[in-house]
């Protein structure tokens, strides 16, 4: 298609919101790459007078079923071993996802237990704003982990393209460890690959990622840094401290919804 509109404040408070917008091939659409011509032009409301006979239609589609074959085709789900994971959805957009998830491991007799909380989306947020990455959000999970005994905890932020991970004693994992691990995971299946990473905390990644035979790749900070960066390179994956996650295959865009799965195979 010619461009995608993702409505979505992320892990912003409920009386905000917002639009995430994206061309051709899901390249991001930044100031600097086509948003302050739209500012001019509706500044000036100099636009070209309507064709009515051009006009267009629509139509709603579920790619659901799509999307999580596209999820599950990172890991190999015959590798995953008995876990108990707790989910926190932080009542965004995640439960109903991690419910197709459940459903679909549970169909191919995944050994996995989810624990699910804050699952059901609700945008007055009665739960707490659903953004991990501050430590006052965290304590539901944390609780959680410890209570049930699980394997491992995963909060989402709003609109999921972030995830945060506790290990199992209900401790955060902060985000630049991650980008190691994943790597680490990625390099595995493709050895001698480019992995993109922020400027912040970076020996960990550095460390990691050449002793896996990987090429570490330094990047300016941001999502639409990181993606032109990513097909600039042709680089399989990219993460930032932030537990922001690129993916090559993913359109080089970022996912909660992957690194977890990986972590968990």
């Amino acid at each position: 298609v010619d461009g995608g509109i993702e409505v979505t404040a992320s892990h912003n408070p409920m009386d905000y919101n917002g639009m995430k917008l994206v061309r051709e091939g899901a390249r991001p659409i930044s100031g600097d790459t086509g948003l302050r011509d739209v500012q001019r032009l509706a500044e000036a409301g100099d636009f070209p007078p309507v064709n009515e006979a051009a006009r267009g239609s629509y139509r709603q589609i579920s790619l659901r079923d799509a999307y999580i074959d596209h999820l599950l085709g990172y890991i190999s789900v015959n590798n995953l071993t008995p876990l108990k994971l707790v989910v926190n959805s932080g009542n965004g957009a995640a439960g109903p996802v991690i419910d197709a998830i459940e459903a679909r491991l549970e169909a191919l007799g995944a050994p996995v237990e989810f624990i699910k909380i804050h699952n059901t989306p609700d945008g007055t947020f009665p739960n707490g704003i659903p953004n991990p990455l501050l430590p006052e959000c965290r304590d539901d999970t944390r609780k959680a982990v410890i209570e049930h005994g699980a394997d491992m905890g995963i909060a989402f932020d709003g609109d999921f393209d972030r995830c945060f991970l506790f290990d199992e004693k209900g401790q955060f994992i902060e985000g630049y460890y991650i980008v190691g691990l994943l790597a680490e995971a990625f390099l595995e299946k493709h050895p001698g690959a480019k992995i993109i990473h922020d400027p912040r905390l970076t020996w960990n990644t550095e460390a990691v990622v050449t002793a896996a035979g990987g090429t570490p790749v330094m990047s300016k900070t941001g999502h639409a840094f990181i993606k032109e960066r990513m097909r600039t390179e042709d680089a399989i994956y990219g993460g930032e401290m932030s537990a922001h996650h690129y993916f090559r295959d993913f359109a080089y865009c970022d996912s909660g919804m992957i690194p977890w799965l990986l972590v968990a195979e």
